[in-house]
């Protein structure tokens, strides 16, 4: 073989610079669809090295949100410049995966504080959000979890569980969550920042913005629960969760989380919007419309 044509076979190294970046990026896609875009590989990868660091934020983590929450995803993004969200998507990914925990704040208090983890399932809706908001702010969209459950980390006998719940506003710049928030000048807390993004918090027990249907929503009593948004919208709270006094409530309640998982939450115009996520192994499913 003759050097020119030895020439025209090897690409040239600028050739190669300029689209190993754009290879890398499909192979990582790649390889993440086949294992089901797995969250512990994903923050494994993404602690390598600078590279993949960037990759991961700027495309891994809302390709995994997508995976994960499609239709949530497409709401929340809707609308967005570029399809950005508040917050980042990394932070929306720890969200969608991550429960928090709970730590003692000045309106609720535990006597050991319990430590964020994991989880393995996740269902997060949009009716649930509205439970939280108050009637000035029926306009926002909001999805909130179901609460997770821990035995309550105080012992000494108590019956109440803690629940840990959290949830993520649309478009929150624009809510009218934050323009009430604003306009009764509520300070910001000076020793809770939010989990998921480390911005600053509102207190919604503070700034008085807590509805009474929030304790329903989350099987609680009213005072009995309290939670933050984040300046990025993210929401983040605890609440002590009513025991089951008989046989008769526990079958009640079967039938409310059976009708739920079924796709019976529905929105204001009738539209299912339920997304319930499994985090391990590779078995996922979500409600349709």
């Amino acid at each position: 073989m003759s050097a020119n044509a030895n020439t025209r076979l090897r690409p040239s190294r600028g050739s190669e610079s300029d689209e190993s970046g754009i290879i890398n990026e499909r192979v990582l896609v790649l390889i993440f669809e086949s294992i089901k875009w797995d969250i512990h590989t994903l923050c494994s990868t993404s602690s390598v090295n600078r590279k993949l660091r960037a990759i991961a934020n700027r495309l891994l983590w809302r390709e995994l949100c997508v995976h994960r929450a499609p239709r949530m995803v497409s709401t929340l993004a809707s609308g967005s410049t570029n399809n950005r969200i508040g917050g980042g998507w990394h932070a929306l990914a720890k969200l969608l995966f991550f429960c928090c925990g709970s730590e003692s704040t000045r309106n609720f208090k535990l006597s050991r504080d319990l430590p964020g983890h994991f989880v393995k399932a996740s269902r997060f809706s949009k009716t649930s959000g509205r439970s939280f908001l108050s009637k000035k702010c029926r306009g926002d969209l909001l999805y909130v979890s179901d609460p997770c459950e821990h035995p309550n980390p105080s012992g000494g006998g108590k019956e109440d569980d803690l629940g840990v719940y959290r949830g993520v506003f649309k478009g929150f710049l624009k809510s009218r969550t934050r323009a009430c928030l604003i306009g009764r000048q509520v300070e910001l807390e000076e020793k809770v920042r939010c989990p998921f993004c480390g911005a600053p918090v509102w207190s919604m027990t503070s700034a008085r913005l807590v509805p009474k249907s929030a304790a329903r929503r989350l099987g609680s009593h009213h005072g009995g629960l309290e939670y933050f948004v984040c300046v990025n919208g993210h929401l983040h709270g605890s609440c002590w969760l009513v025991p089951l006094s008989s046989d008769e409530d526990e079958d009640d309640l079967d039938l409310d989380l059976d009708d739920d998982v079924d796709g019976d939450d529905e929105d204001e115009t009738g539209a299912h919007e339920v997304d319930h996520m499994v985090v391990s192994g590779s078995a996922s499913s979500r409600e349709e419309n």
